[in-house]
Parts: C-alpha cells; sequence; structure tokens
C-alpha cells in the first residue's frame, strides 16, 4: 500500500511530512502515536475534509519522513507542544481542531492543559488525560502492569534491537497482538510501518518519547474548557477502561464513546464507527463546514 508524496510543512525549526484532504482555513491537525505515523490516519483525513476542514496529518518528530533530531531532549513535551503551535503557525488557520491517538493525543493534552494553542476542538483517541492517568497509576496496580513496557523503554539501545529484529516484527506485532480485529491489518498496511521503524535513528527517536517524559504525569493544570471528545477501544491492552472516567474536575466540556469490541488502534480498527462518532459530534458543536 504505497503513500502518495507528502507536503513537507516547516515549523519550529524542522520540516514535518504530512498527508493533507481539503482546503479551506479551518485546520484539524492529526496527531499519531507509538509506534505509527500519519498513515494510521487515512480513514479519517477524507471525512474531516467532507466536513469542510483542511486535514494535516504529520509525522511527528522522529517519525517517518520527518526530521529526526538527535538526543532524548529533543523529545521532551515541550518541544512537542512546540510543533504543534508552530504547525498550527505555519498554516495560519481561522478554526483550530487537534485529532489525536496515543501519544499524539498526549501531545494534545498537554497542548489544550497549557492553552498553547487557542483550540476550538479536540478530540482524543485511547489516552486518558495526563492527570486521571497519574492518579489512577498510584493506586490501581491493574494499570501498573498494564504499563511494564513503559519502564521497559527507559533501557537505552535494547529495546530498539530487540524492535529491529526480523525486519521490525517486533512493530508488527504490536498492531496485530493487541488488534480485535486483525484483518484491518494486513501485510501490506504493517510493511508502512515496518519500513517507518528501520529508518536510520526512527527507532531510537520513537522511543525516547517514552524516555524523556516520564515526569508528565505531575503536570497540573486549570480544567480544559475547549469543547473535547474521547473516542476509546474498549478491549485497550495497554490502558484500563478506568480511564475513561473521572473527567469532570479536569474538562468542562467533554464527550465520550467508548466502542466495544475494538482494541487500542481504534480509528484504523473501526474508522467507520470512529467516523460517525467523530462528526455527530462535529455537527452538535458547530465544528463543521462555515462560509469564510
Amino acid at each position: 500500500m504505497n503513500q502518495h508524496a507528502p507536503l513537507l510543512l516547516k515549523a519550529n525549526g524542522l520540516e514535518f511530512a504530512c498527508d493533507t484532504a481539503g482546503t479551506g482555513p479551518d485546520v484539524a491537525l492529526c496527531l499519531h502515536g507509538f509506534p505509527e505515523s500519519r498513515y494510521s490516519w487515512r480513514y479519517q483525513l477524507p471525512v474531516l475534509a467532507d466536513a469542510g476542514w483542511h486535514a494535516v496529518a504529520p509525522d511527528l518528530r522522529g517519525y517517518g519522513g520527518s526530521s529526526r533530531p538527535n538526543g532524548k531532549a529533543a523529545y521532551h513535551i515541550d518541544r512537542l507542544v512546540d510543533d504543534v503551535a508552530g504547525m498550527f503557525d505555519a498554516l495560519k488557520p481561522r478554526r483550530k481542531l487537534l485529532v489525536a491517538h496515543d501519544w499524539g493525543a498526549v501531545i494534545a493534552w498537554v497542548t489544550a492543559m497549557r492553552r498553547t494553542v487557542e483550540l476550538d476542538g479536540l478530540i482524543i483517541m485511547n489516552v486518558p488525560h495526563p492527570t486521571v492517568f497519574g492518579e489512577l497509576i498510584r493506586h490501581y496496580r491493574p494499570q501498573r502492569l498494564k504499563s511494564w513496557y513503559v519502564a521497559f523503554f527507559q533501557i537505552p539501545w535494547l529495546p530498539e534491537f530487540l524492535l529491529r529484529q526480523n525486519r521490525a516484527e517486533g512493530i508488527a506485532n504490536a498492531f496485530l497482538n493487541m488488534a480485535v480485529n486483525k484483518a484491518m491489518f494486513p501485510p501490506e498496511v504493517l510493511e508502512v510501518y515496518r519500513q517507518n521503524a528501520l529508518i536510520p535513528g526512527a527507532l531510537t527517536a520513537m522511543i525516547n518519547y517514552y524516555r524523556a517524559n516520564l515526569g508528565i504525569l505531575d503536570e497540573k493544570s486549570p480544567p480544559i474548557t475547549v469543547p473535547t471528545l474521547m473516542l476509546w477501544g474498549e478491549e485497550d491492552k495497554a490502558l484500563d477502561i478506568k480511564l475513561t472516567e473521572g473527567y469532570g474536575p479536569h474538562v468542562k466540556d467533554f464527550s465520550l464513546v467508548r466502542f466495544p469490541q475494538v482494541s487500542h488502534w481504534v480509528q484504523q480498527e473501526a474508522p467507520d464507527a470512529v467516523n460517525a462518532a467523530m462528526l455527530a459530534w462535529l455537527g452538535e458543536k458547530g465544528l463543521v463546514r462555515v462560509a469564510p
């Protein structure tokens, strides 16, 4: 499954390879997670475009065709949030929507918590608010056990060495082992992610997101006031369903849609259901096409 030539967006001193759909003054920036890429938004970009958004899905720094700065510090949350602000600045939008999954969702949460960007909407997929996660993991052993890989990723060089073996078989297995509907991850889809992981330096950059941000759970902020939709695949093996609870103190305008029999890879595994929920919420919040 081939990817078309990306748009190269210059922002925050880096270049970001982006897939895009649609045009106009309203920008929906779609942030992928680990170990994904801009390709993970292939089902959402055209739907967002039809709803009136200029949909832009970048490879995050260190991933795929984007710039890959060296060193753990380059992947600290401050740099990642600056990337989001820089991309919006470069795109010069009238309205701003963040759509985000996994690590992209961590970045989106913190962007909203800090009010780094004045957003019009926030759509989060299968990652909790950092404070909710911090509160649960401190006293709930099942989540601590599910988060074992975060500790493993702190080890130098070994995680990337193991994930690189057999043409990044460990990356392919990350999708297949967690997916409920494995048919959504045929060999040609997995090949995109394997190839991205095999780019020299890419795996270290990807894992540095975990190494550089252990203190993120201590981030405090006033409640988020941006309208926020959380979409959650209930069969997430890494993140407990309890992490969808307790948002009242942290998000003023919060909507939740859960998807039974869907894994962590929610927008790729159940694109039709995800897109329908996303469109319904966008309509409810007045975040669909408006005249320039």
